[in-house]
């Protein structure tokens, strides 16, 4: 993998948001879960779908922090217009798992 900068890392804007609703995605072409994620007022409310079925349940996604990259353009994910990427990581068997913080933080931080 080619080495970056610091500053290439900053271009990269993550940051924390709360999911606020889920819902299934049954149009994706692979399982997916349709995310509202709360992100604070200088972001406001995003969504996004992410393949993440294998370990969530759309209630279980309500109110849980997630991290997510909130400056890539808008992509179209069927009819459905996914405006962040929700950050993970996949378990042994390949399905992501969610990255979150492990204490409640405001909505909004910034990744550093």
């Amino acid at each position: 993998m080619a080495e970056i900068t610091f500053d290439d890392f900053l271009n990269v804007d993550i940051r924390v948001g709360r999911v606020v609703k889920a819902e299934p995605f049954p149009e994706a072409r692979k399982p997916a879960i349709k995310m509202w994620v709360d992100f604070g007022g200088e972001i406001g409310e995003k969504r996004s779908s992410a393949q993440i079925t294998a370990h969530y349940s759309p209630d279980m996604l309500v109110g849980r922090q997630v991290l997510a990259v909130v400056n890539f353009p808008p992509r179209q994910i069927g009819k459905f217009m996914s405006e962040v990427l929700v950050l993970g990581l996949p378990d042994a068997s390949g399905e992501i798992v969610l990255i979150g913080p492990d204490k409640d933080v405001p909505v909004g931080g910034r990744m550093h």
